[in-house]
């Protein structure tokens, strides 16, 4: 209450501040025929009671007719509630506000929507009037909990542990690989700036120059289009460090959420757990697997290798083929056979993978198109294999590798689902379940051209020590110093140790990748003068902050975010502008003939 006018929140009164006077400011909840009405404000509800009497008529007027959302200041004494009529749900449930005097500060217009958070609305309505939608608890506490989660950040990393927070520049220049970046343009014919997808070359930069410890709550941009749950801009927490390993950056990172973690959720239990990428992809099908809970992908190919299975045969006859499978608890009881040709076309549709099924009944036997090729002891083998029990449904498949252990690890994730909405509780939402995922490849084949290579992280990322010779001879087999933050199934936190030879940092530009070295000269040349070991990490804040407080999109965390297509539809951004506003900029737009001609009309 300091620097304000009110002499409490709507919040914090109790049976302490009985007969006192107090002012609240706040706005009205709902009113009630006349006798009472409740006042809102960012830290909670109190129940004010409209005086009846004919001394405090205007008052009484005034509280009766003030609609909905309006602004009011009300003055009263604070006063017991009626026995039996406390409500102890409400942390103001034991008192009530007699208000003497009150002033609608600013009458609120009909509402498009009613601000409680029971009531559902159309998230596009929600974007059009955010600030309505701001008032409601669940945003409100959202972005409390929010900043209260990044000044603990501050607090660990700069007073705690010597950091540095400086701010890198917005504008700057294109980046090879990664996102596409928004171009900005200038008044120099011709040049654009680009918006940084990540402050990434600054903060090495800033290595290079001696401050030994950065960090940044940063701003970052890519034009990633219509991509679900992304958002155009975001923000990230931002960390460099010299003369570290990647030991020493995943204990910081984990102290820093030990740090800042909100007293009200559960408690996370460090070290974090470390995977491997092959082990997360062998074991989940994925990079960023969901621990809190089982059905793990088993390789069966020893089981059925001596069977006489067509398909079998001929996956496990590839250099890479394998047989692998998952076993859903109880998939008989709880999904139908709707759902089970839901999760084959699913593989079918995404990976182009075909899936056998097969039902353990209760007698124990195996219902499947492929028990009549299997003997006694090989579907014995398998049951024990898969540690089949009574009504578990097993999913099949055979194939390549890495597309098997992707498929199966889709219809893992797909299943528990299904499993969660006929009520079977698999993935608990209080849950945290951290998980470190290590020793990525360097390089990946490009999707478009799988001949040509692309950095699996970014192209700063440095080898492995271990495989350091074989960037020179093969670089598609060399491990990166890259790491994952997993929470929950979503990667929270990426980053790397980073090169810090010149002479590294061309090859693997201008030879492996392909790029042109030039634009980077600037980093290049910087590496030349001294560039100390350095390494770093980002954490996503926006998709933390979701899972802590289990947000069904990260929209729900920021105060002002885009729309699916990255539109801002309270303020009906991007907008046109006109040719003269260009002029300076040296350009034109060339409008698609249709959009002109409904321009001109």
């Amino acid at each position: 209450n300091s620097f304000v006018t009110r002499t409490n929140t709507c919040g914090e009164l109790c049976s302490a501040h009985v007969g006192q006077k107090v002012t609240l400011y706040g706005w009205v909840q709902y009113q009630r025929q006349g006798l009472f009405l409740v006042l809102r404000d960012f830290q909670g509800l109190t129940q004010i009671i409209i005086p009846q009497d004919e001394a405090h008529s205007h008052v009484k007027e005034l509280l009766s007719n003030a609609p909905v959302e309006s602004v009011v200041r009300v003055t009263g004494i604070v006063s017991p509630r009626p026995l039996g009529q406390e409500n102890p749900k409400m942390p103001t449930g034991d008192i009530e506000v007699k208000a003497e005097t009150a002033e609608i500060l600013n009458s609120c217009k009909k509402l498009p929507f009613e601000i409680k958070d029971f009531i559902k609305k159309s998230e596009a309505l929600r974007m059009q009037y955010r600030y309505l939608d701001l008032r409601s608890f669940r945003l409100q506490s959202n972005l409390r909990l929010r900043s209260r989660m990044v000044m603990r950040m501050r607090e660990y990393l700069c007073n705690l542990h010597g950091f540095v927070d400086v701010e890198t520049p917005t504008l700057f220049k294109r980046t090879p690989g990664g996102a596409k970046e928004f171009l900005v343009p200038s008044r120099e014919a011709g040049k654009f700036y680009s918006l940084p997808q990540s402050p990434q070359q600054f903060k090495q930069l800033l290595m290079v120059g001696g401050l030994d410890r950065y960090f940044q709550v940063a701003r970052c941009y890519r034009d990633e289009g219509s991509r679900p749950d992304r958002q155009p801009e975001f923000t990230q927490i931002d960390i460099e460090m010299s003369f570290v390993d990647q030991a020493g950056i995943q204990r910081l990172i984990e102290g820093l959420l030990q740090h800042s973690w909100p007293e009200e959720r559960a408690l996370i239990m460090t070290p974090f757990p470390s995977m491997t990428y092959e082990e997360a992809l062998a074991e989940y099908g994925t990079d960023k697997p969901d621990t809190r809970f089982g059905m793990k992908i088993m390789d069966i190919s020893d089981v059925l290798r001596g069977s006489d299975i067509h398909f079998v045969q001929n996956a496990l006859s590839y250099p890479h083929g394998s047989i692998k499978a998952i076993c859903i608890p109880q998939g008989v009881r709880y999904l139908t056979n709707k759902d089970l040709e839901s999760l084959k076309e699913s593989a079918k549709s995404q990976f182009n993978q075909e899936i056998m099924e097969i039902i353990r009944r209760p007698d124990g036997s195996l219902k499947s198109l492929l028990t009549k090729f299997l003997g006694e002891k090989e579907q014995s083998d398998l049951i024990q294999a898969l540690n089949m029990q009574e009504d578990d449904v097993v999913l099949l498949a055979a194939g390549e590798h890495k597309q098997v252990c992707s498929a199966l690890g889709a219809l893992r994730l797909f299943s528990a689902s299904l499993l969660e909405a006929a009520g079977l509780a698999l993935r608990d939402p209080t849950a945290f379940h951290f998980l470190w995922v290590v020793d990525f490849p360097l390089f990946l084949p490009k999707a478009k051209n799988p001949t040509e290579l692309e950095s699996a992280h970014h192209p700063f990322t440095a080898p492995h020590p271990s495989d350091a010779s074989l960037l020179y001879s093969d670089p598609t087999k060399v491990r990166s110093q890259h790491y994952d933050l997993v929470l929950n199934g979503s990667e929270v936190g990426g980053g790397s140790i980073r090169i810090h030879s010149a002479e590294q940092q061309r090859f693997v530009l201008e030879k492996v990748l392909k790029e042109d070295s030039e634009v980077l000269s600037h980093l290049i040349e910087a590496l030349e003068f001294g560039a100390p070991p350095h390494g770093g990490i980002a954490l996503g804040l926006d998709r933390l902050i979701s899972l802590i407080v289990d947000a069904p999109s990260i929209r729900d965390v920021i105060a002002f975010p885009k729309s699916f297509r990255g539109r801002d539809l309270m303020g009906n951004a991007p907008d046109y502008v006109t040719p003269e506003e260009l002029e300076p900029y040296h350009i034109q737009v060339s409008w698609p003939l249709e959009e002109k001609e409904a321009k001109e009309n």
